[in-house]
């Protein structure tokens, strides 16, 4: 017999993966594929869109013909910044630009002047000026750089919504990906910035997350969602699982802090320590702040490895020494040791003396401290005067990692603080977003993985 399943294409820069969640939103079947990288027309690396597109639609054929699952549901998460351009007749125009592309100088210089300065344009959209990393000035870029091409754009989709469109033919939006630096989207007004349509731009009006059109795909009607951004959809578990108001840090390689409980507009002191707003599946802003935490974490460790000849994971079997870790601080007078001077442009500073630690771990114990220091930083962006969270959610590595739970914990006396082992959120978000449309009714009691770190002082 054939089980009932959701599929959940998850695509990220590196990793392209396919999930199918049952009705109990447990993972039954994984595989993950990896696709070198082509050169778009200007000679820039860009993801290989055909071959993606080849890979999804052979994948689909071979579960939807074969005998074990039943798919009830089908939708996209995917990595944002990344727009594709359709002509009239419905084809791509483009590759899929990069949004580590350069922006050529010059091209965005009348534009900021234009629309009140690059400081407020930047407050309006919550998206500090990245280039590329702006999506929306991907458009305004093709527009200025490649008219010819820009003549024959009839659509314009986000990533998510295109992979969607490979199956369903609609043309769709929605407010994940608008709200992801995009600098389409005026939070003051809430609704699409006054630019797209003075530089005659149309784009197609935002659905919820939980429409889904019913497709016929090899010879099987299913419902398809319209895609979701990969971090708001990693947001979706803890905002449908959570009775509390919270925080998320999710941490990896860069920990982005979410606080979907912050209407405080977004400030010009905020932006300029990377600070932003992204919009949740409720159409609210979601205050958000990023730091490099497990860059900065693997380039100082390996230093210390280094210097103590130990080898490059030995932190992963230091514990917590409380009495230790306050003795460092008590010794440093609570100033910074591995950051004094700030973060340097290579994220670790060679002048720092190690000899004055007696040990690899001693040293550990004060990276940790001051990586926590530096986290602290970038949530004290996100939390509000007048904060109503009671609730500390970490995800991804730094969840694992006992010092920093301890070092975080006793920064914030006043909040629950939980580690959440949940795997796969993006994809389980996506899976969350369509799970009623699929006919599986209201979606089962979460289990996020949370194991209590730390309860609040009364």
């Amino acid at each position: 017999m054939q089980e009932d399943v959701i599929v959940v294409f998850d695509i990220g820069k590196t990793n392209k993966k396919i999930l199918i969640f049952n009705k109990s939103l447990q993972v039954v079947y994984q595989e993950e594929i990896k696709f070198p990288e082509i050169k778009d027309d200007d000679g820039f690396n860009c993801d290989d869109i055909e071959a993606l597109e080849v890979w999804i639609l052979q994948t689909l054929k071979k579960i939807i013909s074969g005998r074990e699952f039943d798919v009830k549901g089908i939708n996209f998460s995917t990595y944002g910044a990344t727009l594709v351009y359709l002509d009239k007749g419905g084809k791509r125009l483009t590759p899929v630009y990069n949004y580590l592309k350069p922006m050529p100088e010059g091209v965005l210089d009348d534009f900021y002047e234009k629309y009140g300065g690059i400081k407020e344009f930047s407050r309006k959209t919550a998206s500090p000026a990245l280039g590329m990393l702006n999506a929306g000035l991907q458009i305004y870029w093709l527009k200025k750089e490649k008219p010819l091409v820009f003549s024959r754009v009839k659509y314009i989709l986000h990533f998510p919504q295109y992979l969607s469109y490979l199956l369903t033919h609609r043309i769709t939006s929605e407010y994940t990906s608008i709200g992801c630096h995009t600098a389409m989207w005026d939070f003051d007004k809430r609704k699409y910035h006054q630019w797209l349509s003075d530089e005659g731009i149309s784009l197609p009006a935002p659905e919820s997350n939980s429409i889904s059109y019913e497709t016929d795909i090899f010879g099987k009607k299913i419902p398809v969602g319209i895609g979701i951004h990969d971090s708001s959809a990693s947001l979706v578990p803890y905002i449908l699982g959570s009775k509390k108001k919270f925080i998320l840090l999710s941490t990896g390689t860069w920990c982005i802090n979410m606080n979907p409980f912050n209407a405080e507009p977004l400030t010009k002191k905020q932006l300029e320590n990377d600070c932003l707003c992204y919009m949740s599946i409720n159409q609210e802003q979601v205050k958000s702040s990023r730091i490099f935490l497990g860059y900065i974490h693997e380039v100082n460790t390996t230093r210390i490895a280094s210097h103590f000849g130990r080898k490059e994971d030995f932190y992963k079997k230091v514990k917590t020494d409380s009495d230790l870790i306050t003795q460092l601080q008590v010794n440093s007078r609570n100033e910074r040791v591995f950051f004094k001077n700030g973060v340097p442009r290579e994220y670790v500073d060679k002048n720092v003396p190690l000899d004055q630690f007696a040990s690899a771990e001693e040293a550990y114990y004060r990276l940790m401290i001051d990586i926590t220091d530096l986290c602290m930083d970038s949530l004290k962006l996100i939390i509000p005067k007048k904060d109503e969270t009671g609730q500390l959610y970490i995800s991804g590595g730094f969840a694992r990692n006992e010092i920093f739970i301890k070092l975080l914990t006793d920064r914030f006396p006043d909040k629950a603080v939980y580690t959440s082992e949940i795997d796969n959120s993006s994809a389980l978000g996506a899976a969350l977003v369509v799970y009623e449309h699929s006919g599986f009714g209201r979606w089962p009691s979460l289990n996020l993985g949370f194991k209590q770190g730390h309860s609040p002082t009364m």
